[in-house]
């Protein structure tokens, strides 16, 4: 037969073992936590955005595109619901105008970067030198084969 004290002496060791300590906080730590969450949350400064198009029906885009601010870098960026169709050497450029035809000429459009994934949220860091407003969409762009998938007006 067990002893009632030994077996509520373990139950207590236990409880002390699992349970851990509280963690006080004091006011003036709640205030500067709270005033460095807002901060992280006003840092990001949206300047434009719009929905993808699609340009080539056999190359379905979806989903919204936008370019924000945040701590003073400009970023393309593609939403989760930001879908694609598949294919070699799709790249992401900036278009001079705000409609994107299905071939482009070299001379109306920038190269953002590769294509990072043909679905889903994603983030392209702009070049602080380029001027936004030489350019008025987004596109998906295959270089292979000269084809927009699809464009945001921006």
């Amino acid at each position: 037969m067990k002893n009632p004290l030994s077996a509520g002496l373990t139950a207590l060791m236990l409880t002390a073992v699992l349970i851990p300590m509280a963690h006080t906080v004091t006011v003036d730590d709640a205030l500067a936590a709270k005033t460095s969450i807002t901060q992280t949350a006003t840092a990001k400064t949206l300047l434009t955005s719009g929905q993808f198009v699609t340009v080539d029906q056999s190359h379905a885009t979806t989903g919204t595109a936008r370019i924000v601010e945040k701590d003073g870098q400009r970023i393309l960026e593609f939403d989760g619901a930001f879908d694609t169709a598949r294919g070699p050497d799709v790249e992401v450029v900036l278009y001079k105008g705000d409609t994107v035809p299905v071939s482009l000429a070299e001379s109306d459009y920038v190269v953002v970067g590769d294509l990072k994934s043909f679905e889903g949220s994603q983030g392209y860091v702009l070049p602080t030198d380029l001027n936004l407003n030489d350019y008025g969409s987004v596109a998906i762009w295959c270089a292979e084969f000269n084809i927009t998938f699809g464009y945001a007006a921006l």
